[in-house]
């Protein structure tokens, strides 16, 4: 199932390369409600394109799904965008409008899954 949440790009964080040629780019987007929060989303592969030319401060509505797994007892959550569309006429940046197979398992590697708490 998709979802989408529309607020104001905080924080783009460096794209991040693994071993194993997996890549991952991650952002934050700041709502505009009336106690506001704070959402990392994260882009998986070839995905990560969406946020070129997208620049902190901007208005924009993240298309996203949600993942969940286990690892070693612990259980995780993963945000997904798959689309951004900026502004409030916003035109598509993703090119594709549809979300990726939820099926495909590829994207994620053992080396990912060590956090840091």
């Amino acid at each position: 199932m998709a979802y989408q949440l529309t607020g104001t790009v905080k924080k783009i964080f460096e794209t991040q390369t693994f071993p194993s040629g997996f890549s991952k780019r991650e952002f934050v987007v700041s709502t505009d409600d009336k106690y506001p929060q704070e959402i990392k989303f994260e882009c998986l592969k070839e995905k990560a394109e969406i946020l070129d030319g997208v620049k902190e401060g901007e208005e924009v509505t993240v298309h996203f799904d949600l993942g969940g797994r286990e690892y070693n007892g612990r259980y995780f959550v993963n945000v997904n965008a798959w689309r951004l569309d900026k502004g409030k006429s916003a035109t598509p940046t993703a090119t594709g409008d549809s979300p990726p197979d939820p099926e495909d398992t590829s994207d994620y590697s053992e080396e990912e899954d060590d956090v840091p708490f």
